[in-house]
Parts: C-alpha cells; structure tokens; sequence
C-alpha cells in the first residue's frame, strides 16, 4: 500500500500535509479525513514516478495516465481491480486537492478527469417498500420513537451522519416546518424542509419519548439522546438502523448513508430537480449530486 511516507519530494510533502489540515479545519468526515490523504500520497507517488516534481507541471496528459493506472491497478486487499466507486473517489481527491491549492492562494491545476462505466452502488439504495418496513419495524415505546427521528433525519431529511447527531433541539424549527443544519459538511449550513410525517415523528418523539431519556443534572441540548442522557453515538444510532433492518427481514447492507442514498434516489425519480436535490443534501457541487442519476439508470 502506498503511504505518504513513500513520498521524497519536499513539496509534495508539504502539500501533503497542508491538503490534510485544510480537511480537519474544514471538518470533513473522520472518515474522509483518514482516507483521501493517503490517495493523495497514491497520487504525489506517481507523479514523482513520472518526473513530474511541481504543480505547474501537472498536466491533463498527466491526469489521464494516471486514471488508466486506477484501471489497472491490481487490488491490494482482494483478487481483482479497482472498484468503480474507489477510482471515483480517487478523482474527487483530486478535485479536492486542486481546490485546496486555490481556496489557499497556490498554483493550482485543472481536473477535467471523466469515469468509465457506472458506479456500483446500487446494493446501498432501498425502495421505498422497504423504507416503509424499516418504519414499520419501529415500536410504540421510548426507543422505537426514537428510532423513527433516527430514520427521519437520515431518509426523510437526507443529513449525513454527523449532521444527524449534532443536531440540537433547537436545530428542529416546527413553527416553520424546518431543520437547521448548523454543523454541516465543510460548516456550512442550511435549512432542511419538514413533511408532515416527519414533523409529527418529531413532535412525538420530543414531547412524549425524550424526556425519558434527559439526564436532569446534565442537561444536553441533543436532539437524539443515549439512554445515559448523553448525546448519541454514530454508532449507535447505526446499530439502531441495523435491529430495524433485521425486524424488517431486509437482506442488504443498510446505513445510515445508504438511508441518505435513498432519499435522493428517490426524490430524483419523483421528478425533483438536480438542482433543488443537491441543495437538500447539501453537495458543494452538482457533480456530486449527479451520480444519483447513474443509480437509477443502473436499476432498470
């Protein structure tokens, strides 16, 4: 496996280094945080295998050979190559990398790379039959009302999974049929709409179930609570989302981004626009929010 540490040229090394400051400051996913800099370093390696020691000297040609390299590339875990969605993220990487240069006042480069094929994501999306047997799977007590916020906030409002458990009660504007985002990707925020179920599941679970769950001399402003009356746990609330899945005799991998998955999979096919789409999810960029069309195509 290719770590920065196989990196020797100082520049590199110390964008290598800037590139994953900038994602800390930024706040991206712990997961993203650990991930994309070490394609980075997959990158940096081979453009210093091809004498390229500069970013002026990065070019289109470059950027190319390099995608071919992904196709090529053996897998180092398992038999076989690259998945389509590792080669993807390894371009938004790049992306990612080239927009660090700018927002940071250095010499930047172009990304015009394009992926063959289609992702194969599709295991992650569920119907909507399926999403009704996850709430249907819930039960009429403290934690089943909780389960339903938890399927409320990653299918019916579509947060990633830190958006979800930083959300605070007073995030959650019933009066105006609303959730405000405060602690969204890069921090940037937005308000995401209520529907009326939502809405009610809200008001049930904060008025009748949560109360149980506050720790009186600890007061947290969470909306979704432990048991201990502390914030939920990512892990948690996916552990939550599995028992559901189970109850509901699903035989796919379900979590809580799959649940997001869903949602914009599925507005997309009730005719929303891209447009208002990305918006709801809160992409940077309409490219992100594109793949949702190359998931329906792959279900046909």
């Amino acid at each position: 496996m290719i770590t920065p540490e196989l990196l020797t040229n100082s520049l590199f090394i110390r964008l290598h280094t800037g590139f994953t400051e900038w994602l800390r400051i930024l706040n991206f996913e712990p997961t993203s945080q650990r991930d994309m800099p070490k394609m980075l370093a997959e990158f940096l390696v081979y453009l210093e295998a091809e004498n390229v020691y500069h970013v002026h000297d990065i070019q289109e040609t470059h950027l190319k050979a390099y995608l071919n390299y992904l196709y090529e590339r053996p897998n180092y875990k398992w038999d076989g190559g690259l998945s389509k969605n590792y080669i993807r993220k390894q371009v938004q990487v790049i992306k990612k990398f080239s927009r660090y240069l700018t927002e940071s006042g250095q010499e930047s480069f172009v990304v015009k790379l394009r992926i063959k094929g289609k992702s194969s994501n599709v295991k992650g999306i569920l119907t909507r039959l399926e999403i009704k047997r996850l709430y249907d799977a819930t039960e009429d007590n403290v934690m089943g009302l909780r389960d339903r916020v938890i399927l409320a906030l990653y299918y019916g409002c579509g947060l990633r999974k830190n958006e979800g458990i930083n959300v605070n009660v007073s995030d959650v504007l019933l009066d105006k049929d609303m959730i405000y985002v405060r602690k969204g990707k890069g921090y940037k925020e937005r308000y995401v709409p209520l529907n009326a179920h939502i809405k009610t599941d809200l008001e049930n679970y904060i008025h009748l179930a949560r109360p149980y769950l506050t720790d009186d001399k600890k007061k947290d402003d969470a909306l979704l609570l432990s048991i201990k009356g502390k914030r939920l746990k990512g892990f948690t609330a996916y552990k939550r989302v599995q028992e559901l899945r189970l109850r509901a005799m699903i035989d796919k991998a379900v979590g809580l981004h799959s649940l997001r998955h869903s949602i914009a999979t599925h507005l997309l096919e009730s005719g929303m626009k891209l447009e208002h789409i990305q918006h709801f999810l809160g992409h940077s960029s309409l490219e992100s929010t594109q793949i949702y069309t190359h998931l329906i195509h792959e279900q046909v």
